[in-house]
């Protein structure tokens, strides 16, 4: 029993550090910004209306919608918008054109996530450090050129992995939720009226007397459920559970705290509007903040730059980005890994941001848009999850979404004010990730029916072959094939030129499934084809590590010798030609084209030993 609660302790503790981190900076600049913005007066009702509206949007937003129904929609343990996506369409899978559309729906708001993921960083470690202002004036012009610096060390340390640095992110951001209560508390202790705005009538009362004051500020307000997302997708790391236990007994309290502090303190003091965060600490207080508000945003932009790394992953083994070198930097958590071109082309996006916006209130008006879509995709996916894969009655599955999506879209609406002030950057940048995805996924299609065009019938090849077989060599030779049934290239190529047969063949076809994990039991199908030549299906998850020659090792007990030193991989290496007038847009077909030449080798993503891959190349015309 001891034993367990002690594991939860941990769990709990570790939620606090990855989870939250994201959310819990967010005091540094949401309301600074609602009530920086100019459009909210500085009167007594008004500060105690804006309060109420930052408890009831935690409430409602993280509390109700995340924490206790969207957690619900688990996918085998796992969660984030894949999951959410891959429960989505496997619940409507009997209607392929609305599985079509949810699809494209939920990989434009995976797209979203990396615009997201450029200004999350930017604006947490800016606001952060543009807590020097005011320890010094003089410490102004250090502020971006400090920032900067900050976030290339944070990116440069990703290839030595987290592993080490892990242990301590929870007990600092449990520190720094800690430091952010007791701040509030001061304040608040100096005016415990302030209290009174957890009622809903404050926050019920602002918004029908300044309707469209609220509409306005919704858009700022949005910045304190930044990260909130990061619930749902950090699910499989620690369960429900502990981070249900980590929001209830140490994050909300802390973060309801801190906001009514510093409600509390404008009311004192509306010239702290600046930097309400900052100037709730005392002067002696003061350095140490912002050192650790500076740890806490750092890592919370580690959690985020992890979680860009884990969900590319299982983009590409959705099949819609083209593979990518992935480093594992930890020999025990197969879920650490490091994304050489994702981590540095996330680094020079962020740099971007903080360059062309240059301050955490400019970068406030570019958040926003991007992650209420997304709230609004989670929703939507919500509906179908619950309609069409729990069979819910449907007035049920609209009342408990209907709610959220009002909510959602809001908010959305609100953020759309925003655009041209720079919510266009983040929106810019899923979009572009989007068009790269969809060429992909649509020139995939388009090869693979080239292929099937030209490809001749495996098992009446064989039977051809075998009729005046070839010299069989000793030792096996695996060949990667895309379709199952299909002559592959590679050994074609091998006939003609080697004139030789292996005393093995396996033709194999590596599946990708809208499952996070496949187990062992279902890894492997295996037919035999007869003259020891078998077919081979290997299934792999979104969230499993594809390993070869691992997974082949299953076939030994089919009467195949598979030995280490005397299996060869063939694998054809196709040079796509694009075509004009058939398929996709010129320009579509082009980038496809050089995508599919630059992407990483199949050989270093299902983990075959170099020493034994064979490429062949062939030319494909699409």
């Amino acid at each position: 029993m001891s034993a367990s609660k002690s594991s939860l302790a941990a769990l709990t503790l570790g939620a606090i550090g990855v989870v939250y981190g994201d959310i819990g900076t967010s005091v540094l600049y949401a309301i600074k910004e609602v009530f920086g913005s100019g459009h909210v007066e500085f009167t007594s009702d008004n500060v105690y209306g804006i309060l109420s509206l930052f408890f009831w949007t935690l409430t409602v937003i993280v509390s109700l919608k995340y924490v206790t129904l969207i957690l619900r929609a688990d996918n085998n343990g796992e969660g984030g918008l894949v999951a959410m996506l891959a429960l989505a369409s496997q619940s409507v899978k009997d209607k392929p054109a609305l599985r079509r559309t949810l699809l494209l729906i939920g990989i434009f708001g995976t797209c979203l996530f990396y615009g997201d993921g450029v200004i999350t960083p930017a604006i947490s470690v800016l606001s952060a450090v543009e807590g020097l202002e005011i320890v010094s004036p003089a410490f102004k012009k250090a502020v971006i050129p400090l920032t900067l610096v900050i976030l290339f060390a944070l990116f440069a340390v990703q290839k030595r992995g987290t592993a080490g640095i892990g242990k301590f992110f929870g007990p600092i951001t449990l520190l720094w939720f800690t430091a952010i209560g007791l701040l509030g508390l001061a304040q608040i202790a100096s005016n415990p009226a302030i209290l009174w705005a957890l009622s809903p009538h404050y926050a019920l009362g602002f918004i029908f007397s300044n309707p469209g004051t609220t509409f306005i500020i919704l858009g700022a307000l949005v910045l304190c459920v930044t990260g909130a997302e990061a619930l749902y997708a950090d699910l499989g790391h620690f369960g429900k559970r502990p981070v249900r236990l980590a929001w209830f007994s140490v994050v909300m309290p802390a973060l309801t705290l801190n906001y009514f502090g510093q409600g509390a303190l404008l009311l004192r003091s509306p010239e702290a509007v600046k930097n309400p965060f900052y100037m709730m600490a005392p002067e002696w207080a003061l350095l140490p903040m912002v050192l650790l508000a500076t740890m806490a945003t750092v890592i919370a932009s580690q959690a985020l730059i992890t979680g860009a790394f884990s969900v590319t992953k299982q983009v590409i083994q959705l099949g819609y980005l083209p593979r990518l070198q992935v480093q594992h930097t930890s020999v025990k958590d197969t879920g650490q890994i490091y994304m050489p071109f994702v981590n540095w082309g996330l680094f020079v996006a962020i740099a971007l941001a903080v360059l062309l916006f240059r301050s955490s209130s400019n970068l406030a008006a570019a958040y926003g848009i991007a992650v209420t879509l997304d709230m609004l995709i989670t929703t939507v996916l919500t509906f179908f999850v619950i309609r069409y894969g729990w069979k819910y009655p449907l007035w049920l599955c609209v009342a408990a979404t209907g709610f959220f999506f009002v909510v959602d879209l809001a908010f959305f609406s609100s953020n759309l004010l925003k655009f041209f002030d720079g919510g266009w950057f983040p929106l810019a940048i899923g979009g572009f990730i989007f068009m790269l995805m969809t060429t992909w996924k649509q020139g995939r299609a388009q090869l693979n029916a080239a292929l099937r065009q030209d490809a001749l019938d495996l098992r009446s090849f064989l039977e051809a072959v075998f009729i005046s077989p070839p010299v069989r060599v000793e030792g096996t030779a695996v060949f990667l094939t895309a379709e199952p049934g299909n002559v592959p290239n590679a050994l074609l190529h091998n006939l003609k030129h080697n004139k030789v047969l292996h005393e093995n063949n396996l033709f194999v076809t590596v599946r990708n499934h809208e499952v996070p994990w496949i187990g062992l039991d279902k890894r492997v199908e295996i037919e035999p084809l007869g003259h020891d030549c078998w077919q081979i299906i290997v299934n792999y998850g979104f969230k499993n590590d594809p390993d070869l020659p691992e997974a082949l090792q299953q076939v030994r007990n089919q009467g195949c010798s598979l030995e280490h030193m005397t299996t060869s991989y063939f694998l054809s290496r196709d040079i796509v030609i694009p075509s004009i007038g058939k398929g996709m847009l010129p320009w579509r077909e082009k980038l496809f084209a050089q995508m599919h030449h630059n992407a990483s080798a199949a050989a270093e993503f299902l983990n075959l030993p170099n020493n034994a891959v064979v490429e062949l190349g062939s030319k494909i015309e699409i």
